[in-house]
């Protein structure tokens, strides 16, 4: 089992430097385009701008396990973070209705997200189909949640026993666990031996 790391994040991002341009449109127009939009994703990753960098990388290895993630700025490039006011979240319950499940980004810098706890309880109370994705500044084996994150469950990453096969994990413990695809289509993480 392992977690996503900052410092093998900072690596890629140092390796590509990674830069994204945002384009603001009027939010009226935003959520018209939104509305028109049926996409749908397996992930909305709820995230504070602050590691936007470190966002890029982490859906791309997402993506690169076969799963499709929602970044608001990089799927709706008009939204303007400096105008947030009832339009935005309209779209962005939209986009969470479109979505299976949402992924909290714990980064050093999610306590400065005021969007973040209410993206959480928002999807928490509409489709409860919740985790915590843990960032963590050096490569730990263990992860516990702070706070209200205790509740929910977290991802992990680890390659299927005897082979070199990488999976997403949903864990409710180090012994409870379930594969992201499975738990995305109903099963709860069970024990395992």
């Amino acid at each position: 089992m392992s977690f996503f790391n900052l410092n093998d994040i900072n690596s890629k991002i140092n390796q590509r430097h990674i830069t994204e341009s945002v384009s603001y449109k009027s939010l009226s127009d935003s959520v018209r385009i939104a509305k028109s939009s049926n996409k749908s994703f397996d992930i909305f990753l709820s995230h504070s701008y602050l590691d936007s960098n470190q966002i890029l990388v982490i859906k791309e290895e997402i993506e690169s396990l076969g799963f499709s993630v929602y970044v608001d700025w990089i799927e709706d490039k008009q939204l303007d973070r400096t105008k947030v006011n009832k339009e935005t979240a309209l779209l962005l319950k939209d986009r969470m209705g479109n979505c299976k499940s949402l992924f909290f980004a714990a980064t050093p810098n999610y306590t400065n997200s005021k969007w973040m706890p209410w993206e959480l309880g928002y999807f928490d109370g509409f489709k409860g189909k919740v985790v915590i994705l843990p960032i963590l500044d050096k490569s730990n084996s263990s992860y516990k949640g702070s706070e209200y994150l205790e509740l929910y469950p977290y991802i992990d990453k680890a390659t299927i026993k005897g082979t070199s096969t990488m999976k997403l994990w949903v864990n409710d413990s180090d012994k409870k666990y379930v594969e992201l695809s499975d738990w995305l289509a109903g099963k709860e993480p069970y024990l395992r031996n």
